[in-house]
């Protein structure tokens, strides 16, 4: 049986390499904002490095239309423990590094310590800017056609 350092060691590298290894992105901020886990997921969906965007805020990926709307929620979140989106998804605009716009599905929640004291929140978000595009194509498409339909040659 291993020595329980030798478990703890174990499952804490475990818990690390599915963080770093999902396919989501995997993000948490602390509650003053300030981001300290940035997986290879988010990587790859916002174009920004960990090493670039650890210590910084979320403002990288934020719309800036929508930052004000964002800091307002999670400050709201940090001081009560409530957040609007719990156990909900939300689609909503994003940016890549390079500047294109996303749609990503996020899901957020709460991260507590073992006495219940907020340590920050947790977003794992989904790039779902193909689906978005290919739905908005569908909408336009059938509208065209109830228009036609509507107005016989």
């Amino acid at each position: 049986m291993p020595a329980p350092n030798d478990a703890l060691a174990a499952h804490l590298a475990l818990t690390k390499a599915i963080v770093d290894q999902a396919p989501d992105a995997i993000i948490f901020v602390d509650p003053d904002g300030i981001i300290r886990i940035w997986n290879d997921g988010a990587e790859r969906i916002f174009g920004h490095d960990a090493a670039d965007v650890v210590g910084g805020t979320l403002d990288v990926i934020i719309p800036e239309r929508l930052v004000r709307a964002h800091n307002d929620g999670f400050g709201h979140a940090m001081t009560t423990g409530q957040m609007k989106y719990v156990n909900k998804v939300l689609t909503t605009r994003s940016m890549h590094k390079d500047g294109s716009k996303l749609y990503v599905d996020l899901s957020f929640g709460m991260v507590h310590d073992p006495d219940g004291h907020i340590l920050g929140a947790l977003a794992i978000a989904r790039d779902t800017t193909e689906r978005y595009t290919h739905d908005a194509a569908q909408r336009a498409r059938i509208a065209e056609l109830e228009k036609a339909a509507q107005n016989p040659g």
